[in-house]
């Protein structure tokens, strides 16, 4: 082998070394470079204020109860033909019973504003509306829906004709 013959290796062999060694310092990195590029926490001057409340009660709007019951018997008119209208297209007993309960809770609305002997009358309509309830809730396969249907149809009728407001208006306290 002659001084002048240098194998392959031999060129590779310093960039070899020198691309180890960057990788080395690099996967080991430098533990002040890092810590110069990290994000401090920021530093709070003094504690936190703690926020205190005040409570305030709520009067709602002034609306007289004339307009309050009518606001109601309109909810659960509201409420009662969406339950119709359920029954009718055969919709899913669950819908059905959730008319049920917003048709029963609009009557419950109403009751408060009423002097007690009409609050018994009432009272036998919210019965009656639960009864329906129960009813809807075991009609699974909507098997008597025609007659749930004319059931809550008679339901309104009587409900419209007893507690309309004309009728009521002396009765609302």
């Amino acid at each position: 082998m002659s001084a002048g013959f240098r194998t392959p290796y031999a060129k590779i062999k310093p960039v070899l070394l020198v691309t180890s060694c960057l990788l080395l310092v690099t996967i080991v990195g430098c533990d002040a470079f890092v810590r110069k590029f990290t994000r401090k926490p920021k530093k709070r001057d003094s504690a936190p204020e703690e926020m205190v409340l005040v409570p305030e009660e709520y009067r709602g709007p002034d609306i007289s109860r004339e307009d309050l019951y009518r606001r109601y018997f309109f909810s659960w008119k509201a409420a009662h033909d969406e339950l119709l209208g359920s029954l009718i297209e055969k919709r899913s007993v669950k819908k059905q019973v959730d008319c049920v309960a917003q048709a029963v809770k609009g009557l419950k609305d109403l009751r408060p504003l009423l002097v007690e002997d009409r609050r018994k009358d009432l009272d036998a309509y919210i019965g009656a509306l639960n009864d329906l309830s129960a009813v809807l809730a075991l009609d699974i396969y909507s098997n008597d829906a025609v007659t749930n249907r004319q059931r809550a149809e008679r339901l309104k009728r009587k409900i419209l004709r007893d507690f309309s407001y004309n009728n009521v208006q002396e009765d609302v306290r």
